[in-house]
Order: structure tokens, then C-alpha cells, then sequence
């Protein structure tokens, strides 16, 4: 990361996490809600979707491009109220005793200027400076950033479960993204008809090509004459290999020709456009589908996502419920 990245983060986490109390706060821009006794701006607003809005003007105009800035700033006054309710429910918290230790923001800070600055503290802190902020200041933001963060994870973990009957059913339904589709593993020797010579002619590689070909039916191995003749650089020092292909891989009429092939065999000459190919197919996979106890660990990790997602919103949809929130934007 550069420190243009760190400038941005200053600026967005700013925004998303910095409480802005009706008391503290000298809102000159109006005020997009309020949520308990914190204000969020409009500014804050337009600062959080800036660059995103930027790329939806390019992209769009007229009625669909104000539908799409109403949609992206309706969200982004959603996830700051979010943002909002969370830091507020930690100082709760904090009432019982609940922190986050300094060494835990130090610790941060540290990592910052070690993979942002080199390990260049001074020039860490000019950057700030040059920006407004003290390292108080962005300590402050950081440990605000750490609150968030583990508390959606915590809230995020309380009594997920994923039961084996949940897995088999996800398996069930939806078996096609499981599938394996047929393969063919894959040699190929490629020829290509050079540059017209000094009389206005270009050589033609047929006759190479078929002679290679000759060599083949007389037991040469396929693997030496594509290292030989190949004109294929990317797999000519592999002997030609291109590894287990799908049908989708090659154009149509090399599809064709691969997949008729036994294992074993080699094909004719194919000549397609200005060049020639043989090929040879290895060995074959039919079209099948992975086993459950092949996906399971897969499968059971994208439920707990999906249900940790859903237990965070469950959380957030409470905090929602017990707060005094006003959109005003």
C-alpha cells in the first residue's frame, strides 16, 4: 500500500467512524440523519461515495444516472448509520468495563508505518500533518475502526452453526457448481507459414507438418517433436503440453478434433488459417461431479459466512430498533 492509500483510508474511515455529536459538531452542510444524539452529514455523505459517484457519472446520464446516485447514497447513509449504532452500543460497554487496550491501537500503528512508510515514522507523521491530523487524532480513528470491526465479528459469531443436514442440502441443490466437465489432456506441435521469401512467395509448412506427422506413425515420441518443430512458444519447451483442456478452451474446430481422439491417438494434419496442427491426447476425464466429501469443508465455510452475515444483521436490525434514527437526506 502507498500513502495515498493511508490518506484515503484517513479520509474514509473519518467518515464512516468518527461520532458527531449535534453538540461537537458545526454542521454547515446540512444534516443527512440523526441517529440517538450523534448527527451524520451530508458531507460525510458525499465524502464516503465521492469516487464511486465519480465513476457512475462516467458511466451513466439523465434519469438512470440520478436513480443510480440516489440508490449509492441511500446505502452509503445506511452503513454510516450502521457504523454509528455500533460505536454508540460500545460505549455501553465501556460503562461495564468493556476496552480496547492501547498496545492493540499502537500495534496498528505500527504495522501502518512499517508496510506503508517503510518504517519511516517522521515521514508517517508528516503525512499526517500535511493532512490535519495529529497521531492522536488517527489513533483515535484507528481504535474506532478496531471497534467496529470486532464487534461485528463478535456479533457475527454468536451461535452459528452449520448442521451436516443444512450441508448435504446446499450440495443438492446446487450439484452444477460442483461439476467436473469432460477433459482431454492435451499435446499439440504447431506450425505457421512464414513471411513472403525475395520472389513473392510464402513457404508452406504442410509438407513439414506431414513428414512430423510420418515420424509420429513411426513411433517418434510426441513430446520430442514438439520441442523439434513446435512453433508454439509457450508450450514448445513442454513438449507441447497444454494440459487437461476443457471444451470451451480451444476454438471449435480444434475442440472437435481433440475430443474425437482416444487416448493415445494423434490427429491428421489440421490446417486452420496459416498454420498446421497434430495433436494428441494423453488420456481422458468423462464429466462428472465432485464428491460431498470432497466440498463439504468448502460448502460448510460459505454457509458460516452466510449465517454469520445474517446473524450481524440480526444484531444491527436490534440496535435499529432501540435507536432514535431521523433521515433527513
Amino acid at each position: 500500500m502507498s500513502r495515498i492509500s493511508l490518506l484515503a483510508s484517513l479520509l474514509l474511515f473519518t467518515t464512516f467512524l468518527t461520532p458527531a455529536s449535534a453538540q461537537q459538531a458545526e454542521v454547515i452542510d446540512g444534516v443527512a440523519a440523526v441517529v440517538n444524539e450523534d448527527v451524520i452529514t451530508i458531507s460525510q455523505v458525499r465524502e464516503l461515495i465521492g469516487a464511486r459517484e465519480r465513476a457512475l457519472r462516467e458511466a451513466y446520464a439523465g434519469p438512470d444516472l440520478v436513480e443510480k446516485i440516489k440508490e449509492m447514497r441511500l446505502a452509503a447513509l445506511k452503513d454510516l448509520v450502521d457504523r454509528q449504532l455500533i460505536l454508540q452500543e460500545f460505549r455501553k460497554m465501556q460503562e461495564k468495563g468493556a476496552n480496547i487496550p492501547d498496545y492493540v491501537v499502537d500495534d496498528r500503528v505500527q504495522t501502518i508505518i512499517r508496510e506503508e512508510f517503510g518504517g519511516d515514522r517522521a515521514a508517517f507523521v508528516r503525512t499526517l500533518q500535511a493532512q490535519g491530523y495529529t497521531l492522536t487524532r488517527f489513533k483515535e480513528i484507528e481504535r474506532d475502526k478496531i471497534i467496529v470491526q470486532a464487534m461485528r465479528q463478535a456479533k457475527g459469531n454468536d451461535n452459528v452453526v452449520v448442521s451436516p443436514r443444512q450441508v448435504q442440502s446446499f450440495y443438492e441443490k446446487n450439484k452444477a457448481a460442483f461439476s467436473i466437465p469432460e477433459q482431454v489432456k492435451l499435446r499439440m506441435i504447431v506450425l505457421r507459414n512464414g513471411e513472403s521469401d525475395d520472389l513473392g512467395g510464402a513457404p508452406d509448412k504442410n509438407q513439414t507438418a506431414e513428414e512430423i506427422r510420418q515420424k509420429l506413425i513411426d513411433g517418434a515420441a510426441f513430446d520430442r517433436m514438439a520441442e523439434m518443430y513446435s512453433e508454439d512458444e509457450s508450450t514448445r519447451d513442454a513438449g507441447g503440453d497444454w494440459g487437461w483442456v476443457e471444451r470451451n478452451t480451444l476454438n471449435e474446430d480444434l475442440t472437435r478434433v481433440a475430443f474425437s481422439l482416444k487416448p493415445g491417438d494423434f490427429s491428421k494434419v489440421l490446417r486452420l488459417g496459416d498454420s498446421y496442427y497434430i495433436l494428441q491426447v494423453e488420456a481422458k476425464r468423462e464429466a462428472s461431479v465432485k464428491p460431498l466429501s470432497e466440498v463439504r469443508e468448502q460448502i460448510e465455510q460459505s454457509l458460516l459466512q452466510q449465517e454469520r452475515m445474517k446473524s450481524q444483521q440480526r444484531w444491527l436490525d436490534t440496535l435499529r430498533q432501540k435507536a432514535y434514527i431521523k433521515i433527513l437526506a
